[in-house]
């Protein structure tokens, strides 16, 4: 019963390294959704900026409502993703009891 214990307390510090290299890819695959996004939207290259004086309200709260929902579901796909496969290789879940991010 102790090994179990023991495995348990160690699982989250290696998950870290793949739960680091996940989100970076996300968040760089979500940044590219979110180009091309807006590109499909708006055609136009660049998305409007909250200090973009030329721009809109409507404009910049549609990009941003647009851009955290992709960096949602991407970071949420990465976290799944990872805990799904520390799951597969290891046979413990990678986070406590409580689950979800602190």
């Amino acid at each position: 019963m102790a090994k179990k214990t023991n495995k348990k307390l160690k699982l989250p510090l290696a998950y870290k390294p793949l739960g680091f290299a996940l989100g970076w890819s996300s968040g760089w695959l979500a940044g590219l959704a979110f180009r091309k996004t807006w590109m499909a939207v708006r055609h136009e290259e660049d998305a409007p900026d909250a200090l973009d004086r030329d721009r809109g309200w409507g404009e910049i709260l549609l990009a941003a409502a647009v851009q955290g929902a992709l960096f949602a579901v991407a970071r949420s796909v990465a976290d799944r993703t990872g805990a799904k496969a520390i799951e597969r290789s290891t046979g413990v879940w990678p986070v406590g009891e409580k689950g979800g991010r602190d």
